[in-house]
């Protein structure tokens, strides 16, 4: 793992959004599935997932007997995880208002959930149920009264999805499924077939087809984001455990050959103890290949002065997940402007906001954390303006619209707020007829 000063290092990557030869495939799939509908998607499972589809909709029966196929402890995690989910997004909910003014005036905003929400949840090798977890609930706990998912065939050959992923489905109250994925499903989602109606957003992660898919059909529907890499960084000082910053860094760089691992820290010594842990520990890992690939190119030890230049280069990284692992976390979390989440102090591992705590892990990635927000209750609900205008309140304001439509030489503008000053008896110079 490499070890240099922070002012050399750069974590920007210029985000690709897939090979030429792979945009192509996508338009392909996307123009099939508008002129095909489930047709299409049939054909195109058979192409990409060597699945021959009966019928795409997953029965009740089917979600209910995966029940079966996995163990008691698998779903009492679950749901202890679920509960903590929807506790916390319980408390981004937000209210609609109105405010009266003395004269009439009446100004507010109308919170309504979406009406239809699509969640991807990818399949196979990279089946996640927490995903399906931190996706559906904030969007229940929103409001949205139909949720739909689409998830491949979990094995090439055969229609059987994964069950953990149907029984976390089922626990966050989501039965409509169907097993489809890809680009395919994505379009599906947005434009609609004959068994799978459009819906105004699609959430969820997925392989670089789905993330080019749902670029793509963006504007039709509303998508999440499209996610990079997952990135973490650690802000330690010579307090911190060697062997628990190493743990985490390599939690993340197990995701993914580009996923970002990075140590900011002013103690020589710890860097040097981290970089022996993570050597250590990457003998014994299932996944070593992976991470010794995303350590190797996308991983770092950065050493800086202080704390104080710690927080700088953090700030400047805007990391997915940072963790604060230094003697008075809290003492510096208000110095920290960037980060999807923030984790503070020697136990809270990043796994445990992954999975348990509450908060989403649907996180923006590649620096993203200076302007974007982790998946929450507010992308799952649109909001409406509202205005009323008594004749008082017009008649007092009246004039200073017109002048202000008139700057910008919108003359019809100015009229409709004059014709109306006219009628009420306002002769401070009216427009022509």
């Amino acid at each position: 793992m490499r070890v240099m000063p922070a002012n050399e290092f750069s974590l920007y990557r210029e985000m690709e959004y897939g090979t030429p030869e792979q945009n192509e495939t996508v338009n392909r799939i996307i123009a099939e599935v508008r002129q095909d509908g489930d047709e299409a998607l049939r054909r195109l499972s058979k192409q990409f997932d060597g699945v021959e589809l009966g019928e795409l909709r997953v029965s009740d029966e089917e979600i209910q007997a995966a029940y079966g196929r996995v163990d008691a402890e698998f779903i009492a995690a679950l749901r202890e995880a679920a509960a903590n989910i929807r506790a916390f997004h319980e408390k981004q909910k937000r209210q609609s208002w109105m405010d009266l003014q003395p004269d009439g005036t009446i100004t507010g905003q109308v919170i309504r959930p979406l009406r239809r929400v699509g969640l991807y949840v990818p399949g196979g090798k990279a089946a996640y149920p927490s995903s399906v977890l931190m996706n559906a609930i904030p969007a229940q706990v929103a409001g949205v009264p139909e949720i739909v998912m689409v998830t491949p065939p979990a094995t090439a050959g055969s229609e059987g999805i994964d069950p953990h992923i149907l029984v976390a489905a089922a626990e966050a109250g989501v039965r409509d499924i169907y097993r489809v994925g890809g680009a395919q499903a994505v379009a599906a989602l947005a434009y609609g077939t004959a068994a799978i109606r459009a819906v105004d957003k699609i959430v969820g992660p997925g392989n670089i087809y789905v993330a080019l898919a749902k670029r793509y059909v963006f504007g039709a529907v509303d998508i999440d984001s499209i996610a990079g890499p997952s990135e973490i960084a650690v802000l330690a000082d010579d307090t911190a455990d060697a062997a628990y910053v190493a743990a985490d860094l390599l939690s993340q760089a197990e995701h993914d050959e580009m996923a970002s691992a990075i140590l900011v820290t002013p103690s020589p010594q710890l860097a040097e103890r981290v970089r022996e842990e993570v050597a250590r520990q990457l003998e014994t890992l299932p996944k070593r290949a992976i991470a010794a690939a995303s350590i190797r190119d996308y991983g770092a030890i950065l050493t800086v002065a202080d704390l104080d230049e710690g927080v700088q280069v953090i700030n400047r990284l805007a990391p997915e997940h940072l963790e604060l692992m230094v003697a008075e976390p809290f003492g510096w979390l208000g110095k920290i402007e960037n980060a999807g989440a923030i984790f503070l102090g020697p136990y809270s591992s990043e796994p445990v906001g992954d999975y348990f705590a509450g908060p989403n892990h649907v996180l923006p990635t590649n620096g993203t954390a200076r302007f974007s927000s982790p998946l929450n209750v507010d992308d799952f609900i649109k909001k409406s303006s509202v205005i009323s205008y008594s004749k008082e309140a017009l008649m007092k304001n009246g004039r200073s619209i017109v002048t202000l439509a008139q700057h910008e030489g919108l003359e019809a503008h100015a009229r409709a707020i004059q014709i109306r000053l006219t009628k009420e008896g306002d002769t401070r110079g009216g427009l022509e007829q």
